[in-house]
């Protein structure tokens, strides 16, 4: 049977402890026990259902934690503070001093400082390739690689990655596949497909309000154990613990996740196709044209979509700031970072969300100074924001 994440999410049953259909929220730092030795085999590891310190674990982290591990299908998971928070600590778990990272040029710009500039304190080495060529990819992996590092689909050029291809590349040269799926949720299953690590931004899509910061670390019960291990766990002892009230929040949003990736996915279609039609060139994997088009369908779960993520250029980035600037004072959306909010938002990336990428690199990538983001939101009537697109186009000169 095809691995579906939603029906995952569905058959797990998780209630509170007086029959709550929501679970209870733990709103505890710490735990008690019955009997000392207990406690210190907890501290251990060896104590099976037993919760220490909230930094480690809590019950509310718990069921969001087994919730993503269903959906991804991997056999455990661990939330964090942030999407950064999942990243760095997955990142640094892999790696020590000296070891060597093959990762995707074009990522969030987050993602790309914390590559690019921070690990170098510890003499962690990166290789920046264009994820797509997978023979530059097998080039760049060195005796001391250990990590090969992609998004599913990329950000903000939407580049699809060959998961499969990169798992077997990666694991032939004993390295381990981290694949940030932020953008796909549900679309797509790294875990499915060979990843080793499956990281998120739950800020974004899964959570879809906006409302807070958190991510996920999806893997092996193997590697979440030693993440959270008391002696030598980084995110155990660098403390990017989630709070449980947004654990909570976040675990009942994950339940209408694949409605809402049906939805954001059917409305960027229409946008795509819709501005083609009047001469707008978009970068959509959903259109036949674009490139990752063939291989996304090749690994997708198609009943979600192509997903809410769509882009345009407007030539320059004056441009690009007063076609945006016209669309929130039409009512499209707001002229915000970040994305899978219900709204739609729309920003200029280069200089936004990749603005840590340098300028220089931003040419070499393919990343045009006029690139417009979209994150496409839930709306009801797609085409009358169209039509506030098309007004906005018109008035900016973009098109007759």
């Amino acid at each position: 049977m095809k691995f579906d994440p939603a029906s995952k999410i569905q058959d797990l049953l998780q209630f509170g402890e007086y029959g709550d259909v929501n679970p209870s929220v733990t709103d505890s730092a710490t735990f008690t026990f019955m009997q000392a030795k207990t406690m210190l085999d907890t501290f251990h590891g060896e104590a099976e259902g037993c919760f220490l310190y909230s930094r480690h674990w809590n019950p509310s982290n718990k069921y969001l934690a087994d919730a993503l591990a269903a959906m991804e299908g991997t056999e455990a998971a661990w939330v964090t503070a942030s999407g950064m928070g999942a990243i760095t600590s997955a990142i640094l778990q892999l790696c020590n001093a000296g070891d060597h990272i093959v990762a995707s040029r074009t990522t969030y710009g987050g993602t790309f400082a914390f590559l690019n500039n921070y690990v170098e304190k510890f003499n962690i080495g990166v290789t920046f390739v264009n994820i797509t060529d997978l023979k530059e990819v097998e080039a760049a992996i060195k005796p001391n690689t250990r990590i090969v590092y992609t998004e599913t689909v990329t950000n903000p050029l939407l580049e699809v990655s060959d998961v499969r291809r990169l798992a077997d590349i990666a694991h032939k040269h004993n390295a381990k596949l981290l694949v940030d799926n932020t953008f796909t949720p549900m679309m797509i299953t790294p875990a499915q497909l060979g990843a080793d690590v499956v990281l998120y931004s739950l800020t974004k899509f899964v959570n879809g309000k906006n409302d807070c910061v958190a991510g996920a670390i999806c893997g092996s019960k193997e590697f979440i154990a030693s993440l959270i291990d008391v002696n030598s766990g980084t995110a155990m002892l660098l403390g990017p613990v989630l709070d449980p009230f947004r654990s909570s929040s976040i675990l009942k949003n994950l339940h209408t996740l694949h409605i809402r990736m049906q939805q954001h996915s059917r409305n960027a279609m229409y946008l795509a196709e819709k501005l083609e039609e009047i001469g707008i060139t978009v970068n959509y994997p959903g259109l036949k044209k674009h490139s990752g088009h063939a291989l996304l369908k090749s690994i997708m779960n198609e009943k979600y979509g192509f997903g809410g993520m769509l882009s345009f250029d407007a030539g320059t980035a004056d441009k690009a700031a007063e076609v945006m600037e016209m669309m929130e004072s039409e009512g499209v959306g707001y002229l915000a970072v970040s994305l899978g909010y219900f709204k739609t938002l729309f920003s200029n990336s280069g200089k936004s969300t990749s603005s840590e990428v340098p300028e220089e690199k931003q040419k070499e990538m393919g990343l045009s100074e006029g690139l417009i983001r979209f994150s496409v939101g839930l709306d009801s009537e797609i085409d009358r924001t169209f039509d506030m697109i098309k007004k906005c186009l018109k008035q900016a000169g973009m098109i007759k």
